[in-house]
């Protein structure tokens, strides 16, 4: 997904945005944007780490992940949960939780000493596993946990977000190079639909965070920050 849905969002969609923006997770700020740590300029930011300290929201978008999963994907398609550290660490053992099945972590390298493993828990040689982060923006970060489950022996043809950001199309494309589909909860464009419907943007800010869905490289650089070539060159 890297537009808006035809229709509007899911309910699962609705449910999702509707949910992260009760608990603050997702913010507007095109009066005034965000500047991320990579320099880019966003109006538009998530914060799914939050969910953790709300039980009640926290429950509702596991169900949801797991409604998602046995729609999407089959659990007798699943051997094994896995999250990537350190945002889906969390979200993975719930997952797992529910769908009674074993749970590894996935560090971001091999830590160094005694094992040196970069893989926390263990799986049987063969084993499917299925990769859970928080998020998704052009889906790069994800790429070295899919090659540790495969280095590890493990097989891995899904990966499982919260949230996906939806703008960039390499986030999708990256990943099914690598034989991985990319599930999610819910975009950014599903988050405008509903802070529109909820009255949290109207006019000049609902324009300006729809330009910047639909062409986030021109917005940042329009707006003080650095496009994808920028931060790639180290400009």
């Amino acid at each position: 997904m890297t537009g808006p849905s035809k229709g509007g969002p899911s309910k699962t969609a609705r449910a999702t945005a509707g949910a992260l923006m009760d608990i603050e997770a997702v913010l507007f700020r095109p009066e005034d944007p965000f500047i991320f740590t990579s320099g880019r300029a966003s109006p538009v930011y998530v914060d799914c780490r939050r969910i953790i300290s709300f039980p009640r929201e926290r429950a509702r978008l596991m169900d949801l992940a797991v409604a998602l999963i046995d729609k999407a994907i089959g659990r007798d398609a699943i051997d094994v949960v896995a999250g990537g550290e350190t945002a889906g660490i969390p979200f993975a053992a719930w997952i797992a939780e529910r769908l009674d099945k074993p749970m590894v972590y996935i560090r971001k390298k091999p830590k160094g000493f005694g094992r040196n493993t970069q893989i926390e828990g263990t799986f049987a040689e063969g084993a499917r596993v299925l990769l859970v982060e928080d998020l998704a923006t052009d889906g790069g970060s994800k790429l070295n946990f899919i090659d540790a489950v495969r280095a590890a022996g493990g097989e891995i043809a899904h990966a499982l977000v919260i949230f996906h950001y939806g703008i960039f199309p390499q986030s999708v494309t990256a990943l099914a190079e690598r034989g991985v589909a990319l599930h999610a909860l819910a975009t950014w464009w599903d988050a405008l639909a509903v802070a529109e419907e909820r009255g949290y943007l109207s006019g000049e800010g609902l324009r300006d965070v729809r330009a910047f869905l639909k062409d986030p490289e021109g917005w940042s650089a329009a707006h003080g920050g650095k496009t994808s070539a920028d931060i790639a060159t180290g400009g």
